[in-house]
């Protein structure tokens, strides 16, 4: 047990409960969206079908609020809180990868970079909506690996995160 900053420790505690709860909700907003395959046609339905046009902005937003928490808020806690180095995000996530809290941080990022393409390509073009939710719902597993490890890892080194 780390003799660690009681007011990090909280927080710590604060954001696992958080990232948990985020990574059950974009469990379940993925198996209602993914349900059936997103296709070019299903994105073309969007305006007529307002329950999958809701489920898309839920999937979205929860897969962004998922790698925000765990990117820029619980990674840089832990990092402080083990007295590692908080840099960049990057750094963050090449320190977590190192310290097999994330699988692969060049991963990471390019969930990252596809979540701003869901947000930009979500009034544009159908095909394109369609290949980044998909590309989205394959990077699922991935934050819910990584959300699971942190919990974990919080659980081992502070009881109760």
């Amino acid at each position: 047990m780390n003799a660690a900053d009681p007011s990090g420790l909280a927080r710590l505690r604060f954001l696992g409960e958080t990232v948990a709860a985020e990574a059950a909700h974009l469990a379940t907003t993925d198996g209602r969206l993914f349900a059936l395959p997103f296709t070019e046609e299903r994105a073309r339905s969007l305006a007529a079908d307002a329950d999958l046009s809701e489920r898309v902005d839920a999937f979205v937003a929860r897969f962004g609020r998922l790698q925000d928490t765990i990117g820029d808020k619980l990674l840089p806690a832990l990092l402080a809180q083990l007295a590692e180095p908080v840099g960049s995000a990057i750094d963050n996530l090449e320190r977590a990868e190192r310290l097999g809290f994330v699988a692969s941080a060049d991963l990471w990022l390019q969930a990252r970079r596809l979540r701003n393409r869901m947000v930009h390509e979500y009034v544009r073009d159908p095909a394109m909506l369609a290949a980044a939710l998909q590309a989205g719902h394959a990077f699922v597993p991935l934050l819910q690996q990584t959300a699971a490890t942190l919990g974990t890892e919080l659980q081992r080194r502070f009881g109760e995160a």
